[in-house]
């Protein structure tokens, strides 16, 4: 792809930039339109509450607010607010994907990978909806829809599909059926079904699920946020909005380390030596501590229950994970290294609170420059590009 006058470079010192966390904020008639009978009038569908549009569910389960999209109609970034009200306030990139893709050229993105809002960063907002088939009518509607976004995003959108894993015979079937082919080209899970009254992840249970993951060549992405509980209630009291939303957001960066810690322990990773996960929106800037913690902790504390993992804790990582950054500057300018360079990608996070706009290529030159150029083209694009098996474009 060759950047015209009007457009930003899509390329950082000559390698095309692959962000690999932004959020789709879904269009009022997503699921009304792709339903019939009666679950058209049960499905997620905006509706007038107190003033405000809110997606409801069923007969009157309230979803929540349109998005956490702060980027405004008139490219302006809104502060101090989890997210705008309504989709006129909204820049329509944040929903459709002509703009979308227009908005790329702006920042200088060659390709994007794409994440929920309404339906939980894992599919977690499902299990609000008590009605099983309902549920599940929901989650299919909705990865057809994302189906028909990576179609229209002229091979630079690519969508993650949504897991139905209150069944894990129905979760296998899903996502044979919307990544099997080369459709979409990972998945999006929670990593917490424990609380929602199923097996932990390492529990054989789980095993035609990786055993699929496996088959079709797909990465898992655990997005920040995408259990019911995170980290808990981090707030004490006498928070304003503003700094509650700042409290949490670091929160929820913070909140996977849970899930990288047990992946490894549980000799998961051993089993599955070939399954590769993305730990999405955490930054990277921590994760030397947790790899040093880990095999710290395996070292002094782990004397005899070895049977289930034949390497360092810290093997196992640079070999399986991956993590991303956008708006540090510490972490990849320290960390890459023991982290692994092969472990790292770049994202922005549009359009969410924290997310790197207006400049996200202004501070990739800043943070990078000085790195190696092999290395550099791993974070930027290579790494992520192998990984979701992203066609060439440039």
């Amino acid at each position: 792809m060759t950047a015209d006058k009007n457009k930003t470079s899509l390329s950082v010192h000559g390698v095309p930039v692959v962000d690999i966390d932004s959020h789709y904020t879904e269009p009022a008639d997503l699921w009304t339109s792709r339903s019939s009978g009666k679950y058209k009038l049960l499905v997620p569908r905006v509706e007038q509450r107190s003033g405000a549009p809110r997606w409801i569910v069923d007969q009157d389960i309230d979803f929540g607010p349109l998005g956490f999209t702060v980027v405004k109609e008139d490219g302006s970034k809104a502060y101090g607010t989890i997210g705008l009200t309504t989709y006129e306030e909204m820049d329509a990139a944040a929903t459709y994907p002509k703009p979308r893709l227009k908005l790329l050229d702006r920042l200088g993105i060659s390709q994007q990978i794409v994440y929920p809002n309404v339906v939980g960063f894992g599919s977690n907002r499902f299990m609000g909806i008590s009605d099983k088939q309902l549920r599940s009518v929901c989650a299919e509607v909705y990865n057809d829809a994302l189906i028909e976004l990576q179609s229209e995003g002229e091979d630079r959108l690519f969508p993650q599909a949504v897991v139905p894993f209150w069944d894990v015979n129905e979760a296998v079937k899903e996502i044979e059926r919307v990544c099997g082919d080369g459709k979409l080209k990972g998945i999006t899970m929670t990593d917490s079904p424990d609380q929602f009254g199923q097996p932990f992840l390492n529990d054989p249970y789980w095993d035609p699920f990786w055993d699929t993951c496996v088959q079709l060549g797909i990465p898992v992405n655990f997005h920040i946020g995408s259990s019911s509980t995170s980290m808990g209630n981090m707030l004490w009291s006498g928070y304003g909005p503003e700094r509650s939303l700042a409290i949490t957001s670091i929160a929820l960066f913070l909140g996977n380390f849970k899930v990288i810690t047990n992946l490894i322990f549980s000799g998961l990773l051993e089993r599955y030596p070939s399954l590769n996960f993305v730990s999405v929106e955490s930054g990277i800037g921590w994760i030397p501590f947790l790899l040093e913690a880990m095999d710290y902790q395996f070292q002094e504390t782990v004397p005899t229950e070895r049977e289930l993992l034949k390497m360092k804790p810290s093997d196992y990582f640079k070999r399986q994970i991956k993590a991303s950054f956008w708006f540090e500057d510490f972490g990849p300018r320290a960390a890459i290294e023991t982290i692994g360079e092969d472990s790292v990608m770049f994202e922005t996070d549009f359009p969410h609170p924290t997310c790197l706009y207006p400049k996200a290529q202004e501070h990739i030159t800043e943070v990078l420059t000085d790195l190696d150029e092999g290395v550099r083209r791993k974070v930027l694009h290579d790494t992520a590009a192998d990984l979701y098996h992203l066609p060439n474009i440039s």
